[in-house]
C-alpha cells in the first residue's frame, strides 16, 4: 500500500478537506437563501406588510453576529471541527451532546418540512390538485433515496451539487429583481389594476399596516428563512484553508441579506401591494406570472423545487456530520463514526435517511402540505434558536477563560460580550414570539419532549462514558 493510501482520510478515519473556496462561498449563499424565503415570504408579508423588510434586516444582522462568534471559536483552535467540539471543550461534555443531537434533529425536521414543500410545489404539475396521502408518501420516499444517493458518493460531489443548486437560486432572485425593476420603471399595470411603483410600499396604511402584533408575528416565519446559514461552520472541517475561506464567507453574509432578502422583497411589494399578495402562493412565482413571461410559473416552480432539494441536500450532509462527531466524542453509537472508502460517514447517512423516512409519515397523517410545513418549520426554528444560543454561551465562556486566544484572534466578534448578550436576549424573545400564534404555539408546546428525551438518554447511556 502506498504512503498516499495510508495517509488518506478514509484510512485514518478523518473527514477530508476537499471543499474549495468556490464551494464554501456558494454553500454560504445557499444557506442564506432558504426554503422559507420562497415558500414562507407570502404569508410573512400578509402578517407584517412592508415592515417585513425591517424584520429580515434585524434577524439577518443577529445571525451575522452568531456567525462571527462561530467563526472566531472555530479559528481559535483548528482542532475544532464543529459546534460539538467547542461546546464540549468550553462548557462541558453535556453541552456537546445537547448541541450535537439538537442540531441533528434541526435538520431532520427541516428535511420533513422540505418534503412538505416538495409535495406542495409538485401540485402545480398535478393541475393544482393535492396529492393523496399515499402519493405524498411515495414522493417523500423517492426524494429521500435520491438525496441519500448523492451524499453517499464523495464530499466533493456534495459541494459541487450545492454549488449549482445555490447558483440557480441566485440567478432566479437576480432575474426577479431585474424583471421587477423593469415593471416598476415602466409603470406596469396588473390585471387587477395595480400599478407597479415604489409608492406601494407606504400607500396602503404605511410601513406598519398591521401594527405591533403584526410586526412581531412576521418574525415567526421570517426567522425560519435563515436556518442553515451556520452550515458554513459545519463544513469547516472539510474546507481547504479555513483561516482564509471561513472569514470571507461569514463577512459576506450582510450584503447577501440586503440583496437576496431586502431588495427582492422591496421589488415584490412595489410590483404588487402587500395586501394584494396571496399568502398561499409564492410571491416570486406570482411576479413572473404577472410579467407575462412565457412559462414563468413553470420555471419558477422548478427553481423553488431546486431550492428545496438544495435544503434537503444540505440537511442530510449536516445530520451525517453531526452523528459522526457525536460518535467520535463517544456521545453517540460508535457505528456512526465509521467512514467508507470515499471518506463519507455512510452509516450516519443511512440512519438520518431512515429517520426522514419515518418523518415522511407526517405527509400521511397531516395531508395538508402547508399545515405540515408550518408544524415542521416551527419545531426546527425552536431547535435552531437553541443551537444559536449554545454558540453564544460557548463564546462567553471562551471570552472569559481563554483571553489570550481572543486577544490574538484576527477574526473577532464585533462588540464582544455586549453583542453576545444582545443576541441572546433577542433569540429568547423570539421563542416568546412563537407563542403568539396558534399554529406556531402548537409546535412550541411539543418541543420540550425532545429535551426530556435528551436528558434521559444522556444520564442513562453517555454520562458514565
Amino acid at each position: 500500500m502506498s504512503d498516499r493510501e495510508v495517509n488518506s482520510p478514509a484510512e485514518k478515519g478523518e473527514l477530508e478537506r476537499s471543499l474549495s473556496n468556490r464551494h464554501l462561498q456558494l454553500i454560504a449563499i445557499g444557506g442564506a437563501i432558504g426554503t422559507g424565503l420562497f415558500m414562507g415570504s407570502g404569508k410573512t408579508i400578509s402578517l407584517a406588510g412592508p415592515s417585513i423588510v425591517l424584520i429580515y434586516m434585524i434577524i439577518g444582522f443577529m445571525i451575522f453576529f452568531v456567525m462571527r462568534a462561530l467563526g472566531e471559536l472555530l479559528l481559535s483552535n483548528l482542532e475544532y471541527k464543529s459546534f460539538i467540539d467547542f461546546s464540549s471543550d468550553l462548557i462541558g461534555p453535556w453541552a456537546g451532546y445537547f448541541v450535537g443531537w439538537t442540531y441533528w434533529l434541526c435538520w431532520i425536521t427541516i428535511g420533513i418540512a422540505d418534503l412538505s414543500a416538495i409535495i406542495y410545489y409538485l401540485q402545480f404539475f398535478n393541475g393544482g390538485l393535492p396529492f393523496s396521502p399515499e402519493e405524498g408518501v411515495m414522493i417523500s420516499v423517492a426524494s429521500i433515496i435520491f438525496i441519500m444517493g448523492l451524499n453517499l458518493v464523495t464530499v466533493k460531489l456534495f459541494g459541487e451539487l450545492e454549488f449549482w443548486f445555490s447558483l440557480i437560486k441566485i440567478i432566479a432572485i437576480i432575474v426577479l429583481i431585474a424583471v421587477g425593476s423593469w415593471m416598476i420603471f415602466t409603470g406596469f399595470t396588473s390585471d387587477a389594476g395595480h400599478v407597479a411603483s415604489f409608492t406601494n410600499l407606504w400607500a396602503y396604511d404605511g410601513l406598519f399596516p398591521t401594527g405591533a402584533l403584526g410586526f412581531l408575528a412576521g418574525f415567526q416565519i421570517a426567522i425560519f428563512a435563515f436556518v442553515g446559514v451556520e452550515l458554513v461552520g459545519t463544513t469547516a472541517a472539510e474546507t481547504k484553508d479555513p483561516e482564509h475561506n471561513l472569514p470571507k464567507a461569514v463577512n459576506s453574509i450582510p450584503i447577501r441579506i440586503i440583496i437576496f432578502y431586502v431588495l427582492a422583497l422591496l421589488i415584490v411589494m412595489s410590483v404588487t401591494p402587500w395586501n394584494a399578495i396571496d399568502p398561499s402562493i409564492s410571491p416570486f412565482v406570482n411576479l413572473f406570472s404577472q410579467a407575462g413571461i412565457a412559462a414563468a410559473a413553470i420555471i419558477m416552480n422548478l427553481v423553488v423545487l431546486s431550492s428545496v432539494m438544495s435544503s434537503m441536500n444540505s440537511g442530510v450532509f449536516s445530520t451525517s456530520r453531526m452523528l459522526f462527531g457525536l460518535s467520535r466524542e463517544k456521545q453517540g453509537p460508535q457505528v456512526f463514526g465509521r467512514l467508507n472508502s470515499r471518506a463519507v460517514p455512510a452509516n450516519a447517512l443511512y440512519f438520518s435517511a431512515l429517520c426522514l423516512l419515518c418523518g415522511a409519515a407526517l405527509q400521511y397523517f397531516v395531508p395538508d402540505a402547508v399545515k405540515a410545513f408550518t408544524l415542521a418549520t416551527t419545531l426546527s426554528t425552536v431547535f435552531f434558536i437553541c443551537v444559536w444560543l449554545m454558540i453564544m454561551w460557548s463564546y462567553i465562556v471562551y471570552y472569559k477563560t481563554r483571553p489570550e486566544l481572543h486577544a490574538k484572534s484576527k477574526f473577532k466578534l464585533p462588540g464582544g460580550l455586549v453583542t453576545c448578550w444582545v443576541v441572546i436576549i433577542f433569540f429568547i424573545t423570539m421563542i416568546y414570539v412563537l407563542s403568539l400564534e396558534a399554529d406556531t404555539f402548537q409546535a412550541l408546546k411539543i418541543s420540550p419532549i425532545w429535551f426530556i428525551i435528551l436528558l434521559i438518554c444522556y444520564f442513562c447511556f453517555y454520562k458514565k462514558k
